[in-house]
């Protein structure tokens, strides 16, 4: 049996807690609720945002050279259109695989912008 503190303190460092930072601030008790909603929100849109690049490194890693031949998505503003533009190319050029990919690329975006109202 792993003892609780070690265990905590490999989730930190290596698990799904290992990209975020504890932050303990004092606020007055009727907020309490609506810090831990913002944080909430804060760490379910850090989990989409990571999610999405994942996709978007596995897809350039597969099929890159294929899908981009002539895109430059380092000019491209953020991670949504960059994710957007290569799932669109994946679904035109690529095989069923890169068609799976390039839908799912394309849910994850239209997710994260359905959640952002734009």
């Amino acid at each position: 049996m792993v003892p609780a503190k070690k265990r905590v303190r490999k989730y930190r460092s290596e698990g799904g807690a290992a990209d975020l930072v504890r932050v303990e601030v004092l606020i007055p008790p009727d907020a309490r609720g609506e810090v831990l909603a913002i944080a909430s929100r804060m760490r379910a849109e850090h989990r989409r945002i990571k999610e999405l690049q994942s996709l978007l490194d596995n897809a350039l890693r597969l099929y890159g050279p294929r899908i981009l031949d002539n895109v430059d998505l380092d000019r491209l503003p953020d991670l949504r259109s960059r994710a957007a533009v290569a799932a669109r190319a994946m679904i035109d050029r690529g095989d069923a695989r890169a068609f799976a990919m390039g839908r799912k690329m394309l849910d994850r975006v239209n997710e994260h912008e359905d959640r952002d109202g734009s």
